[in-house]
This record gives C-alpha cells, structure tokens and sequence, in this order.
C-alpha cells in the first residue's frame, strides 16, 4: 500500500468479491452499502480465499544477492509445484523469519493463476474501477497481532467458515505458518446437512438456525444431525492438523479460534474443544469499529484494520493487477492534453511561434529518423535472436512432452495401484453393513454372491427369506433410500415356497 502511505483517504471499502457483498469505513465506523462507487478518495482492499491461491515452503541459499531472490524462488516454485510454463502465474512470497537455517533462507510463496483474478474480481472492478489490495486471507490474521487483540506468542490455530470456502490457518510467534482450504465451506456444510436429515431446506435457513440456536436447536431432528455433521468436520480438521504437526514440527497447538461468517454458533467453540482436546476460543473478536449494532463479517472487519496498518506492520503480499490510474498530469494523455493546451495559448498571444514550432517539429523528425534506422537494425537482430530461441523452445518442448507423456504412464499405472488398494470395496464391512439392515427388517439372509467384470463393475447378490412379502419391500424401500448414493438395487421377484411356509426373492446391489 505504498500509494496509500502518499495521501489520506477519507473512506476504505473492503469487498467480497466471492459473494458480492461490501462495506464502507469511514473513522471508526463500518457499514454495509449496496451501490459502492468509483472514489478517487476511496481506498479499496479485497482478498483471495484459501481456494484462490497455492502456497508453499521454498528453501533458497543465503548467498543468492536480494536482487536475484524473486527469480531463484519464480524457477523452484515453477519446478516443484510443476506449473505449466505456458501460463506466466503471478507470485508473491513473504520470508519465514523463524524457519532459516544456516545456509537457507526459508519464503513461503503465494501463486495465483491470472485467469483466476480476472475472473473472480472483474464484477467488484466494474463497480469501484480498481483494487488497491488484494491480499491472501490468513496474511489478513497479521492484524490480531499488530493491533494486540491476540497478544502471546503461542502457537494459534484459526478456523473460519465462510460461504464458499473454509480456511485452517496456523500462527506461531505471531508470524504465519501454514494455511489450507478446508472441505467444508458453509454452503457443503448445507448440502451435507440435507443429505443427512433426509429433506431440503434453503440456505439462508440453515445460516439462520446455526447463528441463532447453534448446536443446541430446538429441534431433536436438527441437532441430532448436526452433531453427525460437525462430528465428520472436525475429523477432517483433525487430519488437517496432525499433518501440519508432522510437517512443520509443532509440538503441541496452544489455542484455536473458530468462527464462522454466518455469526458466532453458540457451543461450537466448546464442542471443539471437547473433540480436539485443545483450548479453544470464538474467532469473534472486538475490532473496536462502531457498527451501529449490525453484524459485520470478521473478515470485512479484518480488511479495514489491515487498511488501517502502516507498510512495515503487515505482510506486504499484494495480488492486484487493478491499479488506479495516475494523476491527471502524469498520464501520458494529460500530459498531450496539457502541452496542447499550453501550444494553443502560446498560438494564440504570439503567432510567431507557428514558424518556430515548424522548424522544432522538423528537427524533431530528422531526430526521429535517424533513431528510426538505429531502432531498426536493432530489431532485426533481435527478431533473427528470437527466431533461434524459439527453435531451442520448440526442440525443448518436444523433449518435454516426450517426458509427460512417459509421466502419463506411469501416473495411470499408479492411479490403477492406489484404486486397488484404497478405493476397492472391503466386503466384510459391506456384508456387515447389509447384515443389519436385513435383521432390522426381519428378512432372513439364505446365499450371498459378488461378481466383478471387465468393466469393473461389482455387484454382490443376497437371496433372501421372509415370512411377509411386506418386510422385503419395506427392506428394498430403506436400502433405496439411505444407499441410493453408493449402489444400485435391482430386485425382480419375490416367489413363494410352499415347503417353507415362506417368501423367497434375489436382490443385487451394484456398487456405484
């Protein structure tokens, strides 16, 4: 924010640029608007959600000079992250203070696909004509500390939920560590909630309920529900964090802060406590912004004070391509429009200077000439160096896709193993699984079957018994309705054996 330490600015506006949404700042103040605007006086910041970016750790040597750090990073990113050569990513890094070494100095290095910017913040661009700040949301945390809200050095952990992605942040000495996406944004938490409780309800319902209730509803159905989704969650968390454990050799977590940009859900922060056994507080802090009693968005609240910050208090990490124009005099346009203008009054009070500015435009052309010709033989040698890079290009590129493709192979060939090891069914666990559905609904299990094909098609085969054609139905009608995501069931006959006194039927169930 260079530009911003220049001149005062009278307003910030944060924008969301993934849910449309923006506030205004003005003092200590915060407000939602629903029209912002193009402001020359209107500093503008927005962020990149975990999904936006990748990062990494990238270890460099001591000896490389300042000037050549960027480059050094830019060729171990390109080749450990294996990004296509073809697309010019922009890059951003910050150094890991606490990670050096005695030969290496440690960035964790941010990239993002320009396709990706253009994209996701084009509609915020046609409404205030440029982003000052675009930075990655856990570099917003930074904040917390600056501005003493958070102030030990322990290590800290922040979760935060929002509509369209869920981000795991890890903080230690209050510099950052690590950040990943989660996989349960609030909009998957809906969608897995709705599956679970076996009906839809909307989105904004679903918001409303856990900011308003929490995990503690009212109704048994919903909370009954919501302890099996949080429960799948903080799974998921916890694998999270016992990787970062292992690969940034953390010891122990101190504290974790939690939150969720529906609002505060009363009894999350202790039931993740209860689960993960760490001590855990709501990511609800007091930014100290008059509000005027609305809720506002932590992150919204988070952008302003980053805003607020001076360039030596925060991870400078910006991603904005969508510059202000320069002022007035200092585009190329003012500056005609200024000499223009000066020529015609000069015109106008001394017509004598026509002929001067004849003989000074005809100078300025035999100057341009001789320029031209100096400019044009260095083109042509230029052009003909091109030329014989791009054939070294080509012959690289060549040996390149010879090198991808045995890579493909080798990929498939990997892909088959992990596919056989990890992603084949384990029979027992389904027999196990069918068992009880078939004992809670009183059919006898005579024969079992499982066949496979060449099109990897797995299908097991149950004949069943039952004294009542009405428990066999009522067993086809749960399986159909609680399995329809994983098999496919096929039942075309239910006989009668009269030895038995008893209902006899075939049922196949093909693994989706």
């Amino acid at each position: 924010m260079n530009k911003a330490k220049q001149q005062t600015y009278s307003t910030i506006v944060s924008a969301n640029p993934y849910k449309g949404d923006y506030y205004v700042g003005t003092f200590n103040t915060i407000s939602k608007t629903s029209s912002p605007a193009f402001s020359k006086e209107q500093y503008a910041v927005s962020f990149l959600n975990t999904k936006g970016f990748i990062s990494t750790l990238i270890g460099i040597s001591k000896n490389i000079p300042e000037d050549d750090v960027y480059d050094a990073l830019e060729n171990k990113v390109y080749e450990e992250l294996a990004l296509d050569m073809a697309i010019e990513y922009h890059i951003k890094y910050i150094e890991a203070i606490n990670r050096s070494s005695e030969g290496d100095r440690f960035f964790h290095v941010f990239v993002v696909d320009p396709l990706n910017l253009e994209q996701d913040f084009s509609p915020s661009v046609e409404k205030l004509k440029y982003i000052d700040q675009i930075v990655p949301v856990p570099l917003l945390l930074k904040s917390l500390y600056v501005k003493g809200l958070v102030e030990s050095t322990d290590v800290h952990c922040y979760i935060y939920f929002q509509e369209n992605d869920a981000f795991f942040c890890i903080y230690n000495e209050q510099e950052f560590i690590y950040a990943k996406s989660l996989k349960f944004s609030l909009k998957q938490m809906h969608e897995r909630f709705c599956e679970l409780l076996g009906e839809q309800i909307d989105l904004n319902s679903f918001e409303t309920m856990i900011a308003d209730e929490g995990l503690n509803t009212s109704n048994p159905e919903y909370q009954k529900n919501l302890i099996k989704l949080f429960g799948e969650i903080f799974l998921h968390i916890s694998d999270v964090m016992t990787y970062a454990k292992r690969a940034y050799d953390i010891k122990k977590f101190d504290e974790i802060f939690i939150g969720t940009g529906a609002g505060k859900v009363l009894g999350l922060d202790e039931y993740a406590q209860t689960y993960l056994g760490i001590k855990t507080a709501s990511f609800d802090f007091d930014f100290g912004f008059n509000t005027n009693g609305q809720r506002v968005d932590q992150i919204h609240q988070l952008m302003h004070l980053y805003g607020r910050l001076e360039a030596n208090e925060r991870y400078e990490c910006n991603f904005t391509i969508f510059h202000r124009p320069p002022p007035f005099a200092k585009r190329d346009s003012g500056k005609l429009i200024l000499v223009t203008a000066a020529s015609l009054a000069a015109a106008l009070l001394y017509p004598g200077v026509y002929w001067g500015l004849s003989y000074v435009e005809e100078f300025h052309h035999a100057v341009l000439t001789k320029e031209y010709e100096q400019t044009h033989i260095e083109k042509t040698t230029r052009e003909q160096t091109v030329n014989l890079k791009l054939a070294n290009k080509n012959a690289a590129q060549t040996r390149l896709d010879e090198q991808k493709s045995a890579y493909k192979q080798k990929q498939d060939t990997l892909v088959k193993v992990h596919e056989k090891k990890v992603d084949y069914p384990m029979k027992a666990k389904i027999l196990a699984d069918f068992t009880r559905s078939f004992n809670q609904y009183r059919v006898q299990l005579k024969t079992i079957g499982y066949t496979e094909d060449l099109n990897n098609t797995k299908v097991f085969t149950f004949g069943l018994t039952s004294s009542s054609t009405q428990d066999i139905t009522a067993l086809l009608k749960h399986l159909t309705d609680a399995k329809r995501n994983q098999y496919t069931f096929n039942l075309e006959l239910i006989s009668y054996d009269e030895e038995q006194k008893s209902y006899l039927s075939e049922l196949k169930a093909v693994i989706k």
